[in-house]
Parts: structure tokens; C-alpha cells; sequence
């Protein structure tokens, strides 16, 4: 295995309620956004590299109009709030970023031990919601199970990369103070605990989703 399948919905991911680690907004969601992206470094699982994000007006829904930013530094520098600020839509004056999506690479190892990069191989979503601050962190890709997307178990993959992210998952938590709560199982999969859950086996094979891809 050297290329990667993408499912368009999550494998499994991760929801943190942060209302009592910060307040709302965009300058506490980059502060969060870096201290997560710091964690999943470490453990070589996103590079960030860029920032995503749509704007919204308040009272009134999406502006359209979706905005990515090159990170020339770390997530939460000032500069960065400021060049946020000064990227909202002309015409929409009253338009405030919504979710942002940590974008970057990150490094998985295939059933020989060989290293590899992936665009994209952990997402990092913070939401600087009015309602409340909250963090997400999502996984698209096979590795993380036992199974390959064809139903193919791949156990040397899943012993060389689920522990990695199992680990940082459990240094989120320490690092913003909150349990994860799983997020919404898929057709790809769910998390349970700190890993994706095994699917149903019938003589030895998970279910072949490679007709979703």
C-alpha cells in the first residue's frame, strides 16, 4: 500500500466541548487551533500548512464567499487574527468567520514500516461560535482500522498507525482539559474510545465500501 483511498465522510472523529477552556471567538479559536496543532505535530500527524474557513453573516446565514490563508507562522500569532480580520468579503462588513479548518500533511507508515506524508491526513476544525467554543478532530482514511475500505484486514498498517493517533488523542484531552466525545458513526466508520471500531466480520472480511468512495 503506498496510495491512499480519501472517504468523502469521516472514518471516526472527535468533538471537544471547550466552553470552560476558552471563550467564543476567533482569537480564542486560533488559540486552540494552535495549542491542538502543536499536539498532533509532535506526533507527525498535520503539518499545518493553511487555514479554511467560510464567512456568515450574523442573523442572516453564509456569506458567499470561502477564504484559505498560508500560514507564514504559528496559528495564533497576532498577524494572523489581523490578516483574518482584514480578508472578510468586500460588501459583507458585518461577516465573521465560521469554522476553521487546519489544513497541512501528515505521516503514516504502510505495511512495510516505509514513511509516508498524505495531504489531508488528519483534519483539526475549531469553531469560534458565539454559542460557545468547540474543537474537532476527523480521520478519512483506512490506516486508523483494522480493515482496509475493500474489507481486507491490514494488521501491520493498523499496529504501526492507530497507536499514534490513539496517543494523541489522549493528549488532547490533557492539554484542553475535556473528555472527546465521539462524533456521528458514517458508512466508513465510528470512533469508539480513542481509535475506530471494528465493522461486522463475516469469514474474515470487513465490509468493501470502495463503491462510496
Amino acid at each position: 500500500m503506498s496510495m491512499l483511498m480519501r472517504a468523502p465522510r469521516a472514518c471516526a472523529s472527535w468533538f471537544w466541548d471547550l466552553e470552560d477552556y476558552a471563550p467564543p471567538g476567533l482569537r480564542s479559536a486560533l488559540v486552540a487551533a494552535a495549542r491542538m496543532a502543536d499536539v498532533l505535530r509532535k506526533h507527525e500527524l498535520l503539518e499545518p500548512r493553511s487555514l479554511e474557513w467560510s464567512w456568515f453573516i450574523p442573523g442572516s446565514g453564509g456569506a458567499p464567499a470561502s477564504t484559505r490563508l498560508h500560514l507564514l507562522g504559528q496559528i495564533d500569532d497576532e498577524q494572523v487574527f489581523q490578516r483574518v480580520q482584514k480578508m472578510r468579503p468586500v460588501g459583507y462588513p458585518e461577516a465573521v468567520a465560521g469554522d476553521i479548518l487546519v489544513v497541512g500533511n501528515g505521516a503514516w507508515f504502510d505495511e512495510h514500516g516505509v514513511f509516508r506524508r498524505e495531504y489531508q491526513l488528519v483534519e483539526l476544525t475549531v469553531s469560534p461560535e458565539e454559542l460557545g467554543l468547540s474543537a474537532e478532530v476527523s480521520v478519512h482514511h483506512d490506516i486508523w482500522g483494522p480493515f482496509d475500505f475493500r474489507g481486507h484486514p491490514h494488521p501491520e498498517v493498523h499496529r504501526r498507525n492507530a497507536p499514534r493517533l490513539a496517543a494523541a488523542l489522549r493528549e488532547l484531552e490533557a492539554v484542553l482539559g475535556a473528555e472527546a466525545e465521539p462524533g456521528q458513526p458514517t458508512n466508513f466508520g465510528r470512533a469508539v474510545g480513542y481509535g475506530v471500531d471494528e465493522p461486522v466480520v463475516v469469514d474474515g472480511r470487513g465490509p468493501d465500501v470502495t463503491d462510496q468512495l
